[in-house]
């Protein structure tokens, strides 16, 4: 009975209430984005279509393994590479296979978050329909045309907290010059603590 007492007494107040909204919503004009002919202003972090940048990526196989959805293929070879000095040669990874089949993939973006080398990006881009399903099998060249339509970055927060980098960069510029090492005395010398004569 106490919550009955604090509720105001004017019966029906809900109800003018919910019309008034629709009232106010009545008198606005509505507006329709007319989509073929004007593009919408997506947010700033929408996901379109997935941008590989090859030459960052190291053939390092995390997308692949955890995509939900098994759609990354990856495909390489080993290549020899001679160091001038060294006993011998060192092998790396190429680049054979990319292909990302996007009649599977969630969007979930795991495989933008896993990837240590910055070699997949989220690109606002989402008209690439097909007639075709099979031709929603991108290979890294089509990934890489994408890359033009990648945004730049954000800005930084002024207001947060920096990067682990630059607070390491400004206490390493803050740091004073490293002191000399004090002087070892000499052996046999007077030490100050022997008794007086």
């Amino acid at each position: 009975m106490g919550g009955m007492s604090e509720r105001s007494g004017v019966p029906g107040e809900g109800l003018v209430k919910g019309l008034a909204v629709t009232l106010k919503t009545m008198t606005r004009r509505s507006t329709t984005q007319q989509y073929p002919d004007v593009a919408p202003e997506l947010p700033p972090r929408s996901r379109g279509v997935i941008a590989l940048l090859e030459e960052n990526c190291t053939v390092c196989m995390l997308c692949a393994r955890e995509c939900p959805d098994w759609c990354i293929y990856i495909d390489s070879h080993k290549e020899e590479v001679a160091v001038p000095g060294a006993a011998r040669p060192r092998q790396r990874n190429v680049l054979d296979k990319f292909d990302i089949d996007f009649s599977l993939c969630m969007y979930c973006g795991i495989c933008i978050e896993v990837c240590p080398f910055d070699a997949l990006y989220w690109s606002p881009e989402f008209e690439y329909a097909e007639y075709d399903i099979k031709d929603l099998l991108h290979d890294k060249d089509h990934l890489g045309e994408w890359m033009a339509t990648v945004p730049p970055p954000p800005a930084h927060d002024p207001h947060g907290d920096p990067s682990k980098e630059e607070t390491t960069a400004a206490r390493k510029a803050a740091a004073p010059a490293a002191r000399p090492a004090p002087a070892r005395p000499q052996p046999g010398a007077d030490q100050g603590g022997g008794t007086p004569s």
